[in-house]
């Protein structure tokens, strides 16, 4: 079951919904929502997802996915994308999210904890997970939590 999505939005940005995914457990995939991220006139800035619950998989591929497009990084549209997407999280009474990325990335460590992330720890990508591969630096992810107070 999916949530209303209109409410998704603050002084600077708003989550466009672009679509959601039933939960594959074939593929151990959850729940999940696909948005365009916005600035209030329309222009489109990012995306993100939310994926709805736990399981093996989140804890080494988040929750949460963003992504800003160059030209307007720098704003911490990000971390105002995740905070819209906590208020989702929270419709689905879920009392905690987490995002993952790759050690490397201080902007996205940054988001993290710009938005109030706990760092967890840097954990390997286990081999059957789709964003293990031979190319990628050691495979690990540095693990974020954000924990929801009820």
């Amino acid at each position: 079951m999916f949530y209303e999505t209109e409410d998704l939005r603050n002084s600077e940005i708003f989550l466009k919904l672009r679509e959601t995914c039933d939960e594959k457990p074939e593929k151990r995939w959850l729940p999940a929502y696909y948005f365009d991220i916005c600035l209030l006139d329309g222009t489109l800035i990012g995306k993100c997802d939310l994926r709805i619950g736990h399981n093996d998989k989140t804890y080494v591929g988040g929750n949460i996915g963003y992504a800003i497009d160059e030209p307007h990084r720098g704003h911490r549209y990000a971390a105002k994308a995740c905070e819209l997407m906590f208020k989702q999280a929270k419709k689905h009474k879920m009392d905690h999210i987490i995002i993952t990325c790759d050690p490397d990335n201080i902007a996205s460590s940054k988001t993290c904890e710009l938005a109030g992330g706990k760092f967890l720890e840097i954990a390997p990508i286990p081999e059957d997970n789709e964003m293990y591969t031979p190319e990628r630096k050691n495979n690990v992810v540095k693990i974020y939590r954000f924990d929801f107070s009820s």
